[in-house]
């Protein structure tokens, strides 16, 4: 089998490997890299195979998941318990169990607000009313105008 071939990689083993490569991170040009194909061969098969399409976006899908929920509950804070055990002679001679918390992170708080809501939490919101600015651009356009012509 030449390793590029199409066939092979529309097979259940050949699609299991391109999901697995997809769950596992790697981009559509490293995928396309291990298939033995160039990246616009790889978006080719994407349009001519939905199997191919569909298995690229299950897989990504898993991880991008993993992800978010990863960036969530960082943004949230969370407890954990630490274990430490103490071993003396190949027995455990004491296990302290700590209960630690990671604090909210701001800055996943802001990434998360930003990507979820950007219409209203992206650095430089836009307006549908515009009243506001035009009354302030006309008060300039005066001010501008007092200044150029003093009584």
């Amino acid at each position: 089998m030449a390793k590029g071939k199409y066939e092979y990689w529309i097979t259940p083993e050949g699609l299991l490997k391109i999901e697995g490569w997809a769950r596992d991170g790697l981009t559509d040009e490293q995928i396309a890299e291990n298939i033995g194909i160039s990246r616009s061969t790889l978006n080719m098969w994407k349009n001519r195979y939905s199997d191919i399409s569909d298995t690229l976006k299950r897989g990504k899908d898993v991880i991008d998941l993993q992800v978010e929920n990863a960036l969530l509950r960082r943004a949230l804070g969370y407890e954990y318990k630490e274990v430490k055990e103490k071993y003396e002679y190949g027995k455990m001679t004491e296990k302290t169990v700590t209960k630690k918390e990671v604090v909210p992170d701001v800055t996943a708080q802001i990434f998360w607000l930003k990507n979820r809501k950007p219409e209203k939490w992206r650095d430089k919101p836009e307006y549908e009313d515009h009243s506001a600015i035009d009354k302030l651009d006309e008060i300039i356009k005066g001010l501008k105008h007092n200044a150029d012509n003093p009584k």
